[in-house]
């Protein structure tokens, strides 16, 4: 599809660096603030905690590295590569642990590292050491933040463990020392609607947040959210409404944002609901057709700023 619907993070990436550049996931033993001391954690996180497609975490980090780019160099011709620390939440690791895995990442070819965490776990001590690591080797930094719903009984209902406050506050600090930020937003959230995913779009552009990462609900096996599914406990939106939220989020984000995808790529095993039986790639073309027929793209309803939502009488 060549007609513009909305920013690729791809093209951001190939526009940057002159090649294409791939992601690769990094394992380290790490877990989360909310699966802790009893919390059970987001009722939707399994035990991978979103890390299904790395490498084990029994071999190091220039290993994992070196491994993946070996298999995608070939696979893809790829030249330069991310290091993607995925799973949990990174920046919940002792500061001397993180500090000594963030600089293990910076070998040959690494361009950039993206660091995932949680809002509530963002604190200036970590953000010193990334602008330590990324003025000593040379290497961009992105802080990948779960935002998930802009709906504050939502995040409560599965468990998310802060609300909308503690996003704008990591948002403020990261932007401080200059790194890139993506944030990850859930756009079928049983307890959710077309508004608050609206709505999300709107703090996400007003924040000055530079890539999204929307995603379509799966459940994981041996989650409470599967029981809750498996009980009838909620409904999930059909795939023409998922459609809708996607549309209409990126109709209200701005010019300045790239998506790095807009469904999420489901583990083929081990869930009980996954992109309503569809491929991503046929669920991804699906909403681009949908919004190509409509003469959809991004930033068209972005008119919120500025004074602009003023309603004159």
């Amino acid at each position: 599809m060549n007609e513009y619907i909305y920013n690729r993070y791809s093209d951001y990436l190939k526009n940057k660096y002159g090649c294409r550049v791939y992601k690769l996931p990094i394992s380290i033993p790490v877990s989360c603030p909310n699966r802790i001391n009893g919390l059970k954690g987001c009722t939707y996180c399994d035990e991978s905690g979103a890390g299904f497609d790395n490498i084990s975490g029994v071999f190091s980090i220039a290993e994992q590295i070196y491994k993946n780019m070996e298999y995608i160099g070939k696979k893809y011709k790829a030249k330069k590569f991310s290091a993607y620390f995925q799973n949990f939440t990174n920046t919940f690791l002792p500061l001397n642990e993180f500090e000594k895995y963030i600089q293990s990442a910076c070998v040959d070819n690494i361009v950039e590292l993206s660091v995932s965490t949680r809002p509530d776990c963002i604190k200036y001590e970590y953000l010193d050491a990334l602008k330590y690591v990324s003025n000593k080797f040379n290497v961009d930094i992105t802080i990948e933040l779960g935002l998930q719903s802009a709906n504050i009984h939502t995040l409560n209902k599965i468990n998310r463990g802060h609300g909308i406050a503690e996003f704008i506050d990591a948002v403020m600090s990261i932007k401080k020392y200059g790194f890139k930020i993506c944030t990850h937003v859930i756009l079928n959230i049983p307890w959710d609607d077309i508004y608050d995913c609206i709505e999300a779009a709107k703090i996400i552009t007003v924040l000055g947040v530079d890539f999204v990462k929307l995603h379509s609900l799966y459940i994981a096996k041996n989650t409470v959210m599967a029981k809750q599914y498996e009980n009838k406990e909620f409904n999930i939106c059909d795939i023409d409404e998922y459609t809708r939220r996607v549309s209409e989020f990126i109709r209200h984000v701005s010019k300045e944002q790239y998506f790095e995808r807009i469904v999420s790529r489901p583990p083929k095993e081990n869930t009980i609901f996954a992109n309503w039986g569809r491929s991503n790639w046929y669920l991804r073309d699906y909403i681009e057709s949908y919004m190509l027929k409509n003469g959809f793209y991004q930033s068209q309803l972005c008119n919120y700023m500025q004074g602009k939502a003023l309603r004159l009488l």
